[in-house]
């Protein structure tokens, strides 16, 4: 493998872990804090310390995923359009922590991971015109925002 394509699988996978570590500080406050705590959740809500394996799993095929597309040429327009739309998500991703937890909305985290569902939808459509190993490989990610999207409504609801 060429230093080059050692360089940007690197980049890809320090993205999205780097895109959950700014939401670290907003989790740690709130995961052991009252208004946490004090929600009401659904009875499916799973146990906290589920999420970092999962996330950390998701980054990674996040990341084999978007070098897969960035290794192509990024000079062609539909592998800047889709790499377009995996920032979008990404950045979607990036502001639901800070919304659910740092200012405490879960009516924002919903609309916002609403937006996210759809920008991940579209990156894989995009993806798997280019490659179809990097759109299978964000279908994990794809289903765990989806479960996340039900849980972030049914705690809109049962909170508002």
């Amino acid at each position: 493998m060429k230093l080059v394509n050692i360089v940007k699988l690197l980049i890809c996978c320090a993205v999205p872990f780097l895109t959950g570590l700014m939401g670290e500080p907003f989790i740690t406050a709130e995961v052991g804090g009252r208004w946490y705590a004090n929600l009401n959740k659904p009875f499916f809500n799973p146990p906290n310390w589920i999420f970092g394996p999962v996330w950390t799993t998701l980054y990674i095929m996040m990341g084999i995923s978007a070098y897969l597309v960035w290794q192509k040429d990024i000079e062609d327009k539909p592998v800047r359009v889709a790499m377009t739309w995996y920032i979008i998500q990404i950045i979607l991703n990036a502001i639901w922590t800070p919304l659910f937890f740092g200012i405490q909305s879960p009516l924002l985290g919903l609309i916002d991971v609403i937006g996210l569902l759809a920008a991940i939808i579209v990156t894989i459509v995009l993806f798997f015109k280019i490659s179809r190993l990097a759109a299978l490989l964000l279908i994990p990610y794809l289903a765990w925002v989806s479960f996340a999207t039900v849980l972030n409504a049914s705690v809109y609801l049962l909170n508002r």
